[in-house]
C-alpha cells in the first residue's frame, strides 16, 4: 500500500481563547484561507470547532503549505493521510508512510476523539510501534524522536501525520476591524502594518509625497513595499496624498525647529480625513519611543492632540535591532533601505524641537489657513490597489 498526502488539518491557535467569539473568528480564518488558496481549484475545505481540514484532490501539497504560512490566525498545520477509522488500516498506513523512510527514530502519539473506538490512545500507540518495529529499522525515542507519528481517531474519519509546520499566528485578518496605516517607505512602518494585520486588522495606508521633492522612485518603492506585505490580507489600498504645497507652507510660517512637528501634525490630520472616509478606525505608525525627535514622548502628545482617533504605534517599545530582524524575516528590509528619500527626510532640521509645545504649535498655525491645504490633500489623493506579484491598478 502506497501513501500520499491527500488532507492539509489546520489547528486554530488563539482562536480556543475567544469563547462566544469563536465562530465568528473561525468563519473568518475559513474564509481567509479559501481566498489565500483560489489558485488552487481543486481544493474542498471543511471547518469544524477545533480544526479545519483541506481535502488536496490532485494539488501539490507543498505548493499549498507554502501559501498557508502567510495566513494570520493558523498556530501550526500538517499534510496528513485521511484513512478509515479501523485500526488495521490505521497500523498500516502508519507502516506504509515509515518504510518508505530514511530509519532513524520515532513515536507515536495517539489522540481518541471518538471515545466509541474500541482502542484507547495507548493501545494504538503499541500496535502502530510494534508494526514498524518488527518489520523496520526504525526505533523509539519517547523524547527526543527524528519523526513524531500523530494520531488523530474521530468518529468518521482518522488523520496520520508525521510533521507539523508552524502557522503565522495571530488573528485573521477582519475580525479587528479596521485601520489606516501610515506607510513612509523606510524600515519601521511596513513592519507596523504587518503586526497590525497579525492582530486581525485590515489595514489601508496612506503615504505622503513631495514631488519634485521626492521621485517617482520613492512612489514606487512604497507601492512595491505594500504589495510585499499585501499577500496578508488580499490586496492593500495604497492613498498617496500630494503633500508640497502644504510642507512648503509649513516651513514658510514656523520656525525649522518645529516643522518636523508640524509636519506630523497635519498628516495625522490628513490620515484621520481618509480614515474616516474609509471607515477605518484607528491611524497605525511605525513610531518607536525615542528613535528620532518627533518620536519623544512629548513630541508624541503634541502631535496627538490634532485627532480624536487613536493611534496606534506597534513598534513603540522596539529597539531598532528588533524592528530590523522582523524586517528581515518579513522580506522588507532591502527595499525599505533603497535610496529613495521620502517627505521627512529631505526636509529635516538641523535642530528639531524635542519636546514640543502644543500652544507653539498652534500659534504657528495661526499665520495660514492649513485647514484648506489639509481637505485639498484629502480631496486630491492618488489611491492604488497593489497584490502580490501582480501589477497594481490605478482606481481614478
Amino acid at each position: 500500500m502506497d501513501y500520499r498526502y491527500d488532507h492539509i488539518l489546520i489547528r486554530y491557535g488563539e482562536l480556543s481563547l475567544k469563547g462566544k467569539n469563536r465562530s465568528n473568528f473561525i468563519k473568518q480564518l475559513y474564509d481567509n484561507v479559501r481566498h489565500a488558496l483560489h489558485g488552487f481549484p481543486t481544493l474542498e475545505f471543511e471547518k469544524q470547532h477545533d480544526r479545519m481540514y483541506i481535502y488536496l484532490h490532485d494539488e501539490d501539497c507543498d505548493a499549498v503549505s507554502d501559501v498557508l504560512t502567510g495566513v494570520f490566525g493558523i498556530s501550526s498545520f500538517s499534510p496528513a493521510v485521511k484513512v478509515e477509522p479501523e485500526i488495521e488500516t490505521i497500523v498500516q498506513t502508519c507502516f506504509q508512510m515509515m518504510k518508505t523512510q530514511k530509519p532513524g527514530t520515532f513515536k507515536v502519539a495517539a489522540r481518541r476523539s471518538d471515545k466509541q473506538f474500541p482502542y484507547i490512545s495507548d493501545q494504538i500507540n503499541r500496535m502502530v510501534a510494534g508494526k514498524i518495529l518488527k518489520n523496520t529499522d526504525w526505533k523509539v525515542d519517547v523524547h527526543h524522536p527524528d519523526v513524531k507519528i500523530v494520531v488523530e481517531v474521530h468518529k468518521e474519519a482518522a488523520y496520520i501525520m508525521t510533521e507539523r509546520r508552524q502557522g503565522a499566528g495571530g488573528y485573521p485578518v477582519g475580525v479587528g476591524g479596521k485601520a489606516m496605516v501610515c506607510l513612509s517607505g523606510g524600515i519601521d512602518s511596513p513592519v507596523a502594518a504587518y503586526l497590525m494585520m497579525k492582530r486581525g486588522v485590515r489595514i489601508e495606508c496612506v503615504h505622503f509625497a513631495a514631488p519634485p521633492y521626492t521621485s517617482e522612485n520613492a512612489k514606487e518603492k512604497v507601492l512595491t513595499l505594500a504589495r510585499m506585505i499585501s499577500g496578508y490580507q488580499g490586496d492593500i489600498l495604497v492613498h498617496v496624498v500630494p503633500f508640497t504645497d502644504l510642507q512648503l507652507a509649513i516651513y514658510q510660517h514656523a520656525d525649522e525647529s518645529y516643522a518636523i512637528t508640524l509636519m506630523r501634525r497635519m498628516m495625522m490630520r490628513i490620515a484621520q480625513g481618509l480614515a474616516e472616509r474609509r471607515n477605518c478606525q484607528v491611524i497605525a505608525t511605525g513610531e518607536s519611543i525615542g528613535q528620532v525627535a518627533s518620536q519623544t514622548l512629548q513630541s508624541m502628545q503634541t502631535i496627538n492632540a490634532v485627532t480624536t482617533m487613536p493611534i496606534i504605534r506597534p513598534l513603540v517599545c522596539m529597539d531598532k535591532v528588533e524592528i530590523i530582524d522582523l524586517a528581515r524575516a518579513i522580506g522588507t528590509y532591502d527595499t525599505s533601505i533603497l535610496p529613495y528619500e521620502d517627505c521627512c527626510t529631505i526636509f529635516d532640521p538641523k535642530n528639531p524641537a524635542t519636546k514640543p509645545k502644543i500652544e507653539r504649535c498652534e500659534k504657528y498655525e495661526a499665520r495660514w489657513d492649513w485647514q484648506s491645504m489639509v481637505q485639498t490633500c484629502i480631496d486630491e489623493c492618488e489611491d492604488t490597489r497593489v497584490q502580490v506579484q501582480e501589477e497594481e491598478t490605478n482606481l481614478f
